[in-house]
Protein backbone atom coordinates (compact mmCIF):
# COMPACT_ATOMS: atom_id res chain seq x y z
CA UNK A 1 0.00 0.00 0.00
CA UNK A 2 1.73 2.93 -0.59
CA UNK A 3 2.54 6.52 1.06
CA UNK A 4 -0.66 8.29 0.04
CA UNK A 5 -2.83 5.33 1.14
CA UNK A 6 -1.43 4.94 4.32
CA UNK A 7 -2.07 8.76 4.78
CA UNK A 8 -4.85 9.75 3.27
CA UNK A 9 -6.66 6.54 2.62
CA UNK A 10 -7.98 5.89 5.43
CA UNK A 11 -6.28 2.20 5.64
CA UNK A 12 -7.74 1.80 2.26
CA UNK A 13 -7.10 3.71 -1.61
CA UNK A 14 -6.83 7.30 -1.15
CA UNK A 15 -7.97 7.90 -4.30
CA UNK A 16 -11.57 6.33 -3.35
CA UNK A 17 -11.71 8.44 0.02
CA UNK A 18 -14.90 10.48 -1.49
CA UNK A 19 -13.89 13.49 0.94
CA UNK A 20 -11.33 14.33 -1.48
CA UNK A 21 -13.67 14.77 -4.16
CA UNK A 22 -15.94 17.13 -2.16
CA UNK A 23 -16.93 20.53 -2.56
CA UNK A 24 -15.97 21.09 0.63
CA UNK A 25 -12.64 21.48 -0.11
CA UNK A 26 -12.48 23.25 -3.56
CA UNK A 27 -14.34 26.24 -1.51
CA UNK A 28 -11.89 25.81 1.81
CA UNK A 29 -9.20 26.77 -0.60
CA UNK A 30 -10.90 28.73 -2.85
CA UNK A 31 -10.00 26.06 -5.58
CA UNK A 32 -12.51 27.79 -8.23
CA UNK A 33 -9.59 30.75 -8.44
CA UNK A 34 -6.38 29.21 -8.17
CA UNK A 35 -7.29 26.30 -10.82
CA UNK A 36 -8.32 29.25 -13.50
CA UNK A 37 -5.79 31.21 -12.84
CA UNK A 38 -3.24 27.86 -12.93
CA UNK A 39 -4.85 26.41 -16.15
CA UNK A 40 -5.38 29.98 -18.20
CA UNK A 41 -1.00 29.82 -17.74
CA UNK A 42 -0.57 26.06 -17.44
CA UNK A 43 1.75 26.22 -20.69
CA UNK A 44 3.95 28.84 -18.19
CA UNK A 45 4.27 26.24 -15.45
CA UNK A 46 7.02 24.27 -16.90
CA UNK A 47 9.45 26.98 -17.46
CA UNK A 48 9.00 29.19 -14.52
CA UNK A 49 12.05 28.73 -11.81
CA UNK A 50 11.46 27.28 -8.60
CA UNK A 51 13.99 27.68 -5.69
CA UNK A 52 16.70 28.83 -8.54
CA UNK A 53 15.43 25.30 -11.00
CA UNK A 54 13.32 24.66 -14.01
CA UNK A 55 12.42 21.75 -15.89
CA UNK A 56 14.85 23.24 -18.69
CA UNK A 57 17.60 21.12 -19.17
CA UNK A 58 16.09 18.40 -16.66
CA UNK A 59 18.07 15.54 -18.14
CA UNK A 60 21.70 17.58 -18.18
CA UNK A 61 21.15 18.98 -14.63
CA UNK A 62 20.09 15.45 -12.94
CA UNK A 63 23.31 14.00 -14.42
CA UNK A 64 25.35 16.32 -12.28
CA UNK A 65 26.40 14.64 -9.49
CA UNK A 66 25.27 16.93 -6.66
CA UNK A 67 22.99 19.48 -8.70
CA UNK A 68 21.16 16.31 -9.70
CA UNK A 69 20.35 15.08 -6.61
CA UNK A 70 19.69 18.28 -5.39
CA UNK A 71 17.23 19.30 -8.08
CA UNK A 72 15.51 15.15 -7.71
CA UNK A 73 14.77 16.04 -4.30
CA UNK A 74 13.31 19.79 -4.81
CA UNK A 75 10.87 17.99 -7.06
CA UNK A 76 10.16 15.38 -5.21
CA UNK A 77 9.48 17.92 -2.24
CA UNK A 78 7.27 20.19 -3.95
CA UNK A 79 4.97 17.37 -6.08
CA UNK A 80 4.10 15.20 -2.56
CA UNK A 81 3.78 18.37 -0.56
CA UNK A 82 0.74 18.53 1.74
CA UNK A 83 0.34 22.05 2.46
CA UNK A 84 -2.47 24.57 1.29
CA UNK A 85 -2.14 25.46 -2.16
CA UNK A 86 -1.40 29.18 -2.28
CA UNK A 87 0.45 29.48 -5.69
CA UNK A 88 -1.32 28.56 -8.93
CA UNK A 89 2.11 28.69 -10.66
CA UNK A 90 4.27 26.71 -8.36
CA UNK A 91 2.78 22.61 -9.17
CA UNK A 92 3.00 21.76 -5.55
CA UNK A 93 0.99 19.10 -4.17
CA UNK A 94 0.36 17.74 -7.56
CA UNK A 95 0.97 13.66 -6.79
CA UNK A 96 -1.04 10.55 -8.39
CA UNK A 97 -1.10 6.97 -8.97
CA UNK A 98 -1.53 4.56 -11.54
CA UNK A 99 -4.95 3.18 -11.85
CA UNK A 100 -6.25 0.23 -13.91
CA UNK A 101 -9.64 -0.14 -15.61
CA UNK A 102 -11.29 -1.45 -12.16
CA UNK A 103 -10.55 1.14 -9.40
CA UNK A 104 -11.46 4.09 -12.53
CA UNK A 105 -14.57 2.81 -13.16
CA UNK A 106 -15.08 3.00 -9.04
CA UNK A 107 -13.91 6.25 -8.90
CA UNK A 108 -16.02 7.01 -11.67
CA UNK A 109 -19.25 6.08 -10.18
CA UNK A 110 -19.00 6.90 -6.60
CA UNK A 111 -16.74 9.45 -5.39
CA UNK A 112 -16.26 11.72 -8.80
CA UNK A 113 -17.93 14.91 -7.74
CA UNK A 114 -20.47 16.28 -10.12
CA UNK A 115 -20.67 17.94 -13.26
CA UNK A 116 -18.39 15.43 -14.81
CA UNK A 117 -16.47 16.03 -18.29
CA UNK A 118 -14.15 15.03 -20.85
CA UNK A 119 -11.54 17.26 -22.00
CA UNK A 120 -8.58 18.14 -24.14
CA UNK A 121 -5.64 16.28 -22.69
CA UNK A 122 -2.80 18.93 -21.53
CA UNK A 123 0.06 16.81 -22.14
CA UNK A 124 -0.77 16.29 -25.80
CA UNK A 125 -1.68 19.61 -26.48
CA UNK A 126 1.55 21.13 -24.57
CA UNK A 127 4.40 18.61 -25.88
CA UNK A 128 2.63 17.98 -29.75
CA UNK A 129 0.16 20.58 -29.62
CA UNK A 130 -2.10 17.56 -30.35
CA UNK A 131 -5.82 18.39 -29.42
CA UNK A 132 -7.56 14.58 -27.80
CA UNK A 133 -10.11 14.61 -26.01
CA UNK A 134 -9.12 11.28 -23.53
CA UNK A 135 -8.88 13.35 -20.04
CA UNK A 136 -11.47 13.21 -17.32
CA UNK A 137 -12.76 15.82 -14.63
CA UNK A 138 -14.62 16.74 -12.41
CA UNK A 139 -16.03 19.03 -9.85
CA UNK A 140 -14.71 22.50 -10.02
CA UNK A 141 -12.38 21.81 -12.54
CA UNK A 142 -15.57 20.82 -14.81
CA UNK A 143 -16.42 24.36 -14.04
CA UNK A 144 -13.73 26.25 -15.33
CA UNK A 145 -12.60 24.72 -18.68
CA UNK A 146 -16.02 26.29 -19.70
CA UNK A 147 -13.87 29.47 -19.60
CA UNK A 148 -10.79 27.51 -21.55
CA UNK A 149 -11.72 26.82 -24.73
CA UNK A 150 -8.46 24.91 -26.02
CA UNK A 151 -9.26 22.54 -23.67
CA UNK A 152 -13.15 21.93 -25.03
CA UNK A 153 -13.11 19.26 -27.41
CA UNK A 154 -14.49 20.43 -30.84
CA UNK A 155 -16.29 17.50 -32.15
CA UNK A 156 -17.10 15.23 -29.03
CA UNK A 157 -19.70 15.98 -25.95
CA UNK A 158 -17.72 16.95 -23.02
CA UNK A 159 -20.16 16.87 -20.52
CA UNK A 160 -20.85 13.39 -19.38
CA UNK A 161 -23.02 11.35 -17.13
CA UNK A 162 -21.21 9.15 -14.77
CA UNK A 163 -22.07 5.90 -17.54
CA UNK A 164 -20.75 7.91 -20.51
CA UNK A 165 -17.68 8.23 -18.06
CA UNK A 166 -16.77 5.12 -17.71
CA UNK A 167 -17.60 4.24 -21.50
CA UNK A 168 -15.41 6.31 -22.54
CA UNK A 169 -12.44 5.80 -19.99
CA UNK A 170 -12.81 2.03 -20.90
CA UNK A 171 -12.34 2.98 -24.36
CA UNK A 172 -9.14 4.98 -23.91
CA UNK A 173 -7.47 1.61 -21.89
CA UNK A 174 -8.45 -0.50 -24.71
CA UNK A 175 -6.61 1.60 -27.03
CA UNK A 176 -3.95 1.16 -24.79
CA UNK A 177 -3.49 4.59 -23.19
CA UNK A 178 -2.44 4.49 -18.91
CA UNK A 179 -4.74 5.32 -16.49
CA UNK A 180 -3.56 7.90 -13.45
CA UNK A 181 -5.51 9.61 -10.42
CA UNK A 182 -4.61 13.23 -9.41
CA UNK A 183 -4.22 15.28 -6.47
CA UNK A 184 -4.23 19.04 -8.17
CA UNK A 185 -3.93 20.31 -6.02
CA UNK A 186 -3.72 18.50 -2.61
CA UNK A 187 -5.99 17.76 -0.74
CA UNK A 188 -8.36 18.21 -3.83
CA UNK A 189 -8.88 15.32 -6.80
CA UNK A 190 -10.38 16.55 -9.73
CA UNK A 191 -8.77 14.89 -12.53
CA UNK A 192 -8.86 11.24 -14.02
CA UNK A 193 -6.60 10.62 -16.98
CA UNK A 194 -5.57 8.64 -19.94
CA UNK A 195 -2.80 9.16 -21.82
CA UNK A 196 0.71 7.62 -22.63
CA UNK A 197 4.75 7.74 -22.29
CA UNK A 198 6.37 9.91 -23.26
CA UNK A 199 3.74 12.73 -23.48
CA UNK A 200 2.60 12.26 -20.21
CA UNK A 201 3.89 14.95 -18.31
CA UNK A 202 3.49 12.61 -14.89
CA UNK A 203 4.50 9.28 -15.97
CA UNK A 204 7.99 10.81 -17.72
CA UNK A 205 9.58 12.27 -15.08
CA UNK A 206 9.73 9.19 -13.26
CA UNK A 207 10.43 7.00 -16.58
CA UNK A 208 13.64 9.60 -18.03
CA UNK A 209 14.84 10.81 -14.74
CA UNK A 210 13.56 8.81 -12.13
CA UNK A 211 11.76 11.63 -9.65
CA UNK A 212 8.88 9.81 -8.54
CA UNK A 213 6.38 12.23 -10.07
CA UNK A 214 3.65 8.93 -9.62
CA UNK A 215 2.90 6.43 -7.50
CA UNK A 216 2.69 2.76 -9.31
CA UNK A 217 -0.70 1.15 -8.98
CA UNK A 218 -1.71 -1.06 -5.94
CA UNK A 219 -1.42 -4.09 -8.16
CA UNK A 220 0.67 -6.19 -10.71
CA UNK A 221 0.15 -8.06 -13.79
CA UNK A 222 0.08 -11.95 -12.94
CA UNK A 223 0.23 -13.89 -16.05
CA UNK A 224 -0.54 -17.43 -16.48
CA UNK A 225 2.14 -19.65 -18.21
CA UNK A 226 -0.91 -22.37 -18.81
CA UNK A 227 -3.01 -19.87 -20.83
CA UNK A 228 0.22 -17.83 -22.71
CA UNK A 229 0.81 -19.12 -26.16
CA UNK A 230 3.84 -16.51 -26.50
CA UNK A 231 1.88 -14.37 -28.85
CA UNK A 232 4.02 -11.44 -27.77
CA UNK A 233 1.20 -9.09 -28.68
CA UNK A 234 1.70 -7.71 -24.65
CA UNK A 235 4.79 -7.35 -24.95
CA UNK A 236 4.36 -4.52 -27.66
CA UNK A 237 1.81 -2.87 -25.82
CA UNK A 238 3.90 -2.28 -22.35
CA UNK A 239 4.96 1.23 -22.20
CA UNK A 240 7.23 0.54 -18.98
CA UNK A 241 9.41 -2.14 -20.84
CA UNK A 242 7.88 -5.07 -17.85
CA UNK A 243 7.02 -7.56 -20.50
CA UNK A 244 9.66 -9.90 -22.09
CA UNK A 245 9.89 -12.78 -24.05
CA UNK A 246 11.71 -16.31 -23.07
CA UNK A 247 12.51 -17.71 -26.24
CA UNK A 248 13.23 -21.46 -25.08
CA UNK A 249 10.16 -21.61 -23.07
CA UNK A 250 8.37 -19.35 -25.80
CA UNK A 251 6.49 -17.39 -22.61
CA UNK A 252 6.63 -14.13 -21.61
CA UNK A 253 8.28 -12.63 -18.46
CA UNK A 254 7.67 -10.36 -16.24
CA UNK A 255 9.63 -7.73 -14.58
CA UNK A 256 7.71 -7.32 -11.29
CA UNK A 257 10.05 -3.92 -10.39
CA UNK A 258 9.17 -2.24 -13.30
CA UNK A 259 5.23 -2.91 -14.03
CA UNK A 260 3.20 -0.10 -12.97
CA UNK A 261 0.01 -2.67 -12.51
CA UNK A 262 -1.81 -0.42 -15.53
CA UNK A 263 -3.16 -3.21 -16.93
CA UNK A 264 -3.54 -2.51 -20.39
CA UNK A 265 -1.98 -5.29 -21.73
CA UNK A 266 -4.86 -7.55 -20.83
CA UNK A 267 -6.94 -5.91 -23.59
CA UNK A 268 -4.06 -7.00 -25.97
CA UNK A 269 -4.26 -11.06 -24.56
CA UNK A 270 -6.74 -12.96 -26.73
CA UNK A 271 -5.72 -15.91 -24.40
CA UNK A 272 -6.70 -14.01 -21.07
CA UNK A 273 -3.97 -15.42 -19.80
CA UNK A 274 -3.03 -11.90 -17.63
CA UNK A 275 -4.68 -11.10 -14.27
CA UNK A 276 -4.17 -8.41 -11.92
CA UNK A 277 -3.28 -9.22 -7.83
CA UNK A 278 -2.41 -6.85 -5.21
CA UNK A 279 1.26 -5.63 -5.43
CA UNK A 280 1.43 -6.55 -1.61
CA UNK A 281 1.11 -10.14 -2.42
CA UNK A 282 4.10 -10.55 -3.99
CA UNK A 283 6.84 -11.82 -2.32
CA UNK A 284 10.04 -9.86 -1.86
CA UNK A 285 8.59 -6.69 -4.00
CA UNK A 286 8.39 -4.74 -0.71
CA UNK A 287 7.20 -1.23 -1.33
CA UNK A 288 7.64 -0.99 -4.79
CA UNK A 289 6.10 2.11 -5.52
Amino acid sequence: MCDLCMKHGAGGKWYLNAEHYSNRIAERYNLRDFLLEQYKNFEQISIRKFRGFNAVGLGYKLRMPIIGRIVKHTAEKLLHSTNPPTNPFRPEGHIGQVVPLEDAVAILETCAAEPIIEKNCMCRYMSRGIKEACCINFGVMSEIVDKLPRFIPEKDKYHLTRRQAVERFTEHNKKGYIGSIWFGPFPYINNLCSCASPECAGIRPRLDYGIKSIYKSEYIVDPDPDKCTGCRACVSVCQFKAIGYDHALKRITLDYKKCFGCGVCRHACKQEALFLKPRDEVHGLGKNY
